[in-house]
């Protein structure tokens, strides 16, 4: 599969099964333009060999190139088509799918977990206006995660990981600082099974930044290998969405709170991490802001919400965001040009190695390799599913009951989706997220459309940030 596109003066031509990225000029642009064309008919063999991905001899296209391309002289179509069919030989353009076939092993591997999102606390002390918690209660009781259950979840992660050596758990919530203490005594309980077992946890902290203090800042840059942390960008914004639960702003409390952690953390292992609404469709003002309160990791991502919410992001709004996408990139480019370069989290592309063709494949691993633990032990396929009917998996003691649920999300990849598999973005979103599609089309292998057309924008624009820093 091709995909072009021009972005900020940059000719950009995408192989997509290869990964394989070339900015070419205009000639070799529209050249590749025609050869694609002709490549999803019938004729596709009579311009290249499918089989051994070999380019024609330029007699063979001569004629189609000086019909398609009138602009052009012979010497100069000669010379461009050289270009592309080193590129053909090469099997960096127009190659085949190396990953469908891979499908089946997909579905075979061996059932392992390799990292828990812990929701140590089914509370919290905002009253985040688009929380798909509600506040934090998940269409439950109000409770914090008990230091046994805990210990339980650390116990089943260690035995459910199988030979794999690295582990992740993220103390979730709510506000997982509310239930600090326990926070605490997991940590070090992980670390006792450590030696033990041949493991090394890596433990991550989600907070809104309230209960933040020089305690557990100290705690957190001795054990947390990252922290994320909660804003979304311009005060008038983050207190309209984020407010505390009497309704007044949060944003002066933790503003000095996270750029102390930032430094503290010299500005590595962390994101600030915020969310766009119908609200502020000019969020790239919003990382702008944050990259001048002195933050260098940032995330700032589209609401998922339904349509009746007055904050959710409509149809008419997209072409406003992305063209803020645009803006923003260009800023983060000059921002980088002048030695004062800040990763926005999702521009952040490896274009030489990238993910396994697992990953590329079928995305987070939710409902697999990566579970959700509710405060009394369920297990759920994400952080997202918890407390949905239909998705309890089974719970810390017992291990995975719902086989059946487990299987479903394992069989869910970018080849599950018909959408997906027409998508040049496929191999970098790898089918987009499991719960937003299903909150919007009913099934985990359905697509949430509105995302889709997001995350294409973004990944176009963080291969130009890629190509312009490569110059």
């Amino acid at each position: 599969m091709i995909h072009q596109y021009k972005n900020n003066g940059y000719n950009i031509v995408m192989d997509v099964e290869s990964g394989s990225i070339h900015v070419v000029d205009d000639m070799v642009y529209d050249m590749i333009g025609v050869l694609d064309e002709y490549s999803r008919t019938d004729t596709v063999a009579e311009h290249i060999d499918e089989d051994t991905v070999k380019a024609a001899p330029f007699e063979k296209v001569k004629d189609l190139l000086t019909k398609k391309m009138p602009g052009y002289g012979q010497e100069d179509l000669l010379e461009a088509y050289e270009e592309v069919a080193s590129l053909i030989e090469d099997e960096s353009l127009f190659t085949d799918d190396p990953y469908e076939e891979q499908i089946g092993q997909l579905m075979d591997r061996k059932n392992v977990v390799k990292a828990l999102c812990l929701h140590v606390a089914h509370d919290c002390n905002l009253s985040c206006r688009y929380c798909f918690a509600g506040e934090g209660e998940y269409h439950g009781p109000r409770g914090l995660m008990s230091l046994e259950t805990g210990k339980q979840a650390l116990d089943f992660l260690v035995a459910a990981s199988g030979g794999r050596k690295n582990l992740e758990v993220d103390f979730f919530g709510g506000e997982p600082l509310m239930n600090f203490e326990v926070v605490k005594e997991l940590v070090r309980y992980g670390r006792s099974l450590e030696e033990k077992h041949d493991k090394r946890f890596r433990f991550t902290l989600t907070t809104n930044g309230i209960l933040l203090n020089d305690e557990v800042l100290e705690f957190a840059n001795r054990e947390m290998s990252n922290l994320v942390l909660s804003i979304d960008g311009r005060k008038s914004v983050h207190d309209l969405m984020r407010p505390r639960r009497g309704g007044q702003g949060s944003y002066d409390e933790i503003v000095p709170k996270f750029q102390k952690a930032a430094a503290s953390r010299d500005q590595t292992d962390y994101y600030v991490r915020g969310t766009f609404t119908h609200n502020n469709l000019d969020f790239s003002k919003d990382v702008i802001h944050l990259a001048d309160l002195g933050f260098e990791q940032i995330s700032v991502e589209p609401v998922v919400a339904g349509p009746d919410e007055d904050y959710a992001i409509k149809e008419e709004d997209i072409p406003q965001i992305l063209e803020e996408y645009d803006i923003l990139a260009k800023y983060l480019l000059e921002r980088k040009k002048a030695g004062r370069g800040v990763n926005f989290f999702h521009f952040m592309i490896d274009l030489t190695g990238g993910p396994c063709a697992v990953k590329r494949l079928s995305g987070c691993g939710s409902g697999t390799e990566y579970l959700a633990v509710a405060p009394n032990g369920d297990l759920y396929p994400c952080h997202q599913f918890v407390g949905m009917d239909g998705f309890l998996m089974g719970n810390v003691r017992d291990g995975v009951i719902n086989t059946k649920l487990r299987d479903s999300f394992k069989s869910c990849n970018v080849y599950s989706r018909e959408e997906c598999r027409k998508c040049f973005a496929k191999l970098y979103c790898s089918g987009g997220c499991a719960a937003n599609a299903y909150n919007f089309s009913g099934s985990i292998n359905g697509v949430y459309e509105m995302g889709c057309v997001l995350q294409r924008k973004r990944v176009e624009c963080a291969i130009m940030l890629k190509a312009a820093l490569s110059e």
